[in-house]
């Protein structure tokens, strides 16, 4: 993409409304504008990292052998009577009624929408174990949305929703998605750790919340420090094994890691000393098992192999995709703007021209771009007629990880400047070799394509 033919409203001031670090950058940097409080557009470079996240989301699910689906926005209130939550939601359910005086709700979840359209088409234990997932526009109408995307009114999340025989395939499936959670946040750069957590209006008494540490989560947590040693990394996983996705499990919640609602303080003080740790958490999933709480309720039920009739096991698993972005951006930043990791940048790389309009300096910035592109990857020229440390400045607000930078100088030394925007080191390249590089490096972190 070449910048004076995209949309980037960058601002050079942070607007007032702006309390906490991503809520700054995002404003800043051109990703989104407010509509009302809580309620953001999205605009072109914040809408393409969000699909970058949601194509992460959408891998790991699908490689955990997860089914993707799309429910409806809007429900109907009678799903939500029949299993008991439609009075006890509170006010951040959005409720109104159509022209035909029916009640409806703008969905803040999905349990009774998922376990209607089950109980409509599944009536064997031949067709488990099923995990249905989708990705969807919700609404919770919060008291004070703040922060940016990190509590807004209007979100976008993955909720998927397992549907097992007995208890013991429900917990499999409830480790199936704790690993595969702790792979996507990974390939986002994420230490997301799970924390023993409280049910709430979904229910159940077994969950974990993912929580990324910043001083602006909303959570107070506390965990034993070694958790934070914890790495997935490469591993290959077979989903199926149910041996090898319990010992994951326990390899990540064996240590003391829970947040205030659950917090033991007698368990936590087992932990040395020196280990404890009290910090704050951003919430960016959870997991559920609830049993049967939804499935008795609405009469989910399924025939087994020996002719009996039982209602069936069911677990809720959800990612806040649009609020990972807020999450990235408060554990990845300094004080020039934000810093991507290489797996959810927009563009894969910033093209800096230092002097648009002469002839060598073009000739090799079209170059860079054209085999950059030619590699199956996205760079973002800045070939406005700017001033340099304007460009400069612009690509550290909007934080890609690689800017080659292209100027007569270097050229006549046959080099350009390749820089890393995390540790600020630059090296004076070939053009090729510069993009030889950055090909190298995003072959170990590969990136969705955006929009």
């Amino acid at each position: 993409m070449r910048l004076t033919r995209y949309f980037l409203p960058v601002l050079k001031e942070t607007p007032s409304e702006a309390q906490i670090v991503s809520h700054r950058y995002m404003l800043r940097a051109g990703m989104i504008k407010q509509s009302a409080a809580g309620i953001y557009s999205w605009l072109p470079l914040g809408f393409r990292v969000l699909k970058k996240i949601e194509s992460i989301v959408h891998e790991e699910q699908m490689r955990a052998g997860h089914v993707p689906m799309l429910m409806p926005t809007m429900q109907p209130a009678d799903l939500w009577r029949e299993s008991g939550r439609y009075d006890d939601y509170g006010q951040e359910m959005l409720r109104i009624t159509d022209r035909h005086e029916r009640d409806m709700l703008f969905g803040p979840t999905n349990e009774e929408m998922v376990t209607d359209i089950f109980r409509s088409y599944v009536k064997s234990y031949k067709d488990l174990p099923l995990t249905l997932y989708h990705i969807q526009w919700k609404f919770r109408d919060e008291i004070r949305p703040r922060f940016g995307v990190m509590r807004g009114r209007e979100f976008y999340m993955k909720d998927g929703y397992n549907f097992d025989l007995d208890r013991d395939a429900a917990l499999h499936s409830y480790n199936r998605h704790l690993v595969s959670y702790l792979r996507t946040y990974e390939r986002m750069g994420l230490q997301a750790i799970p924390m023993r957590a409280d049910g709430g209006p979904i229910g159940g008494d077994y969950t974990h919340e993912f929580l990324v540490l910043a001083e602006t989560g909303e959570s107070e947590v506390f965990y034993d420090s070694a958790v934070t040693d914890l790495t997935f990394g490469d591993r290959e996983i077979d989903y199926d094994n149910v041996a090898q996705c319990q010992s994951i499990l326990e390899e990540f919640t064996s240590k003391y890691a829970r947040t205030d609602e659950t917090h033991d303080e007698a368990l936590f003080n087992e932990i040395p000393e020196e280990r404890r740790r009290v910090a704050r958490g951003i919430e960016v999933g959870q997991i559920f098992y609830f049993g049967t709480k939804y499935s008795e309720a609405m009469g989910a039920t399924v025939q087994t192999a020996d002719g009996n009739t039982v209602p069936v096991e069911m677990g809720s698993h959800g990612i806040g995709v649009s609020r990972l972005l807020g999450a990235i951006i408060e554990a990845s930043h300094d004080d020039k703007g934000i810093i991507w990791p290489e797996g959810v940048t927009p563009f894969h790389c910033g093209i800096v021209n230092l002097k648009q309009g002469d002839e060598a300096a073009d000739a090799a910035c079209e170059a860079l771009y054209a085999a950059l592109t030619a590699a199956g990857l996205e760079p973002l020229y800045d070939d406005r007629n700017e001033r340099a440390g304007g460009k400069f400045a612009t690509m550290d607000l909007i934080g890609l990880p690689w800017r080659i930078t292209v100027g007569p100088r270097g050229l006549a030394n046959g080099v350009v400047e390749l820089t890393s925007r995390r540790t600020g080191e630059s090296e004076e390249l070939s053009p090729e070799a510069a993009v030889q590089k950055i090909v190298e490096i995003y072959a170990k972190h590969p990136t969705p394509r955006g929009f």
